[in-house]
């Protein structure tokens, strides 16, 4: 299996930078182990103004048929002959994709130590394979690459040079040329290799999902063949597709539901919340969380739904927070988040501490565990109420951060909001509002089922008669590691508030 990635460049910007986006000298010639054979990686040609880097993947057939007994067609069990007559060594396919994460893993997440500044920057790239199965025809080939920017060749290639009239072979030779920036080259090459091929050379296991949406951020969501594209990655297999199009398709399924999904913010704007005054609700909420933190002498912190960013903006302001992780279901939340922020024009150190990750809280995440506090700040009223267990096992019962605070609306308020009809929730997306009562209950059975304690507190004026806007509570594990006794959180928060 071959590829090639060419870029062309000037004296100011010489084309062989490319070969620190790869993390490869092109003066040397590498070699690197991987599951199914030996991935070369060379430079034919490697000047200011043109550079050229090539994986060549050697595949050992004893290896494939091993590992790939019963996976994939090239394994098939009913097929005993296509362990020995396949287009594996030759066919660039899943096991090129995965060559691909192994060998430039550092190119796919956009990251350059040596040069930080040349992951943003958009190349005129080249690329090209030479033989690529495409289940589909060179016009599958055009509709998944086009609409990302590529100018696409696919020429067929005949079954024979020699008898022409046998006609074409399911095999196209593709060339990709556009200006872009390299991870996301790689990215796109990674996902539609084995989408054309459509067949996966190794178990499709549940994390494929997470390897899918993370490799298609920013482009999958909006992709015309997004079906074929999920469908095919993941093999058919049809829980793991139906998974992957539910969090990607959340924001259209809201919009069916009468919802602008514009609207869907779950840390709330303050342009945006019903309460007019002087100092908006949301900024108090945001407040009191950060009081919460604070006290409980968190450093890495998760904002969970975090929407567009804005408590991870606040998070970002105070030194004592040294990891931030935003995640939100909603790949359009997280760009919206991103430009809020200025991620692209962060200072190097700034840019280390935070990250926006695009995940759903209704299924467990590995990447979640070990944070010394989470916020779940005007989340679980998103949430259908079937599915909050999902979301609590996977906050309290797998991340397990030290501290947990979670934020709601309390719907004995809604009385004071002169705007709002009666029986009316206060956002069109909301499932349901709690009582303080309701609230309180499911905190402590929640903190009952996972070995926390809870307390709580307000946000915003506290009515003696339907009490605040909104309520706050804090989790602590109850070995009580995060130092706190037990109520000066909320102490805290009550003092924030007020």
């Amino acid at each position: 299996m071959f590829l090639t990635i060419t870029t062309t460049g000037t004296a100011e910007r010489p084309a062989t930078d490319l070969g620190f986006l790869l993390h490869k000298h092109p003066d040397k010639a590498q070699q690197f182990s991987t599951s199914y054979g030996t991935a070369h990686v060379l430079y034919p040609e490697a000047d200011a103004q043109r550079c050229t880097a090539a994986l060549l993947l050697e595949v050992d057939p004893v290896a494939l048929v091993r590992r790939g007994r019963g996976k994939g067609r090239g394994g098939a069990p009913d097929s005993a002959l296509g362990q020995y007559v396949n287009d594996r060594p030759y066919a660039a396919s899943s096991l090129l994709a995965v060559a691909l994460r192994s060998v430039f893993a550092s190119a796919l997440k956009g990251q350059c130590a040596a040069r930080p500044e040349l992951p943003e920057r958009a190349l005129p790239l080249r690329v090209e394979v030479p033989v690529l199965p495409a289940r589909g025809g060179a016009e599958l080939v055009r509709k998944l690459f086009r609409p990302l920017g590529w100018t696409v060749l696919a020429e067929p290639l005949p079954l024979d040079e020699t008898f022409p009239e046998w006609g074409e072979s399911r095999y196209v030779r593709l060339v990709l040329e556009g200006e872009l920036r390299l991870a996301d080259a790689l990215r796109h090459l990674y996902v539609l290799l084995p989408v054309l091929d459509d067949a996966k050379h190794y178990w499709v296991a549940p994390d494929e999902v997470d390897k899918l949406l993370r490799a298609g951020e920013g482009w999958l969501e909006g992709h015309p063949e997004q079906r074929v594209i999920v469908g095919r990655y993941l093999a058919r297999r049809g829980s793991l597709t139906r998974q992957a199009m539910e969090r990607l398709e959340l924001e259209r399924l809201a919009e069916a539901d009468g919802v602008q999904v514009e609207e869907i913010d779950n840390a709330v704007d303050e342009e945006t919340d019903t309460e007019e005054k002087p100092v908006p609700l949301a900024v108090q909420r945001r407040e009191a969380i950060l009081t919460v933190l604070r006290g409980a002498d968190a450093a890495r912190v998760l904002d969970l739904g975090c929407g567009q960013g804005q408590l991870v903006g606040a998070l970002l302001k105070e030194k004592q927070f040294t990891e931030i992780v935003g995640v939100d279901v909603s790949m359009r939340a997280l760009h919206e988040a991103r430009r809020r922020l200025r991620l692209d024009r962060m200072s190097e150190r700034q840019s280390e501490r935070v990250r926006l990750v695009q995940g759903s809280l209704a299924y467990t995440d590995t990447r979640l565990g070990g944070y010394d506090a989470a916020v779940l700040s005007e989340v679980v009223e998103h949430v259908d109420p079937a599915r909050l267990p999902a979301l609590e096992y996977a906050v309290f019962g797998s991340a397990r951060p030290r501290t947990v605070v979670v934020t709601t609306p309390n719907v004995e308020y809604n009385v004071r909001w002169e705007s709002l009809p009666a029986g009316h929730v206060r956002h069109a997306d909301h499932r349901f509002e709690w009582t303080r009562e309701e609230f309180r209950r499911w905190a402590r059975e929640v903190a009952g089922r996972h070995g926390y304690t809870v307390t709580f507190g307000p946000v915003g004026p506290d009515d003696p008669e339907v009490g605040p806007p909104t309520q706050l509570a804090h989790f602590r594990m109850a070995d009580g590691s995060d130092g706190a006794d037990g109520s000066d959180g909320v102490a805290r928060t009550k003092e924030a508030a007020a």
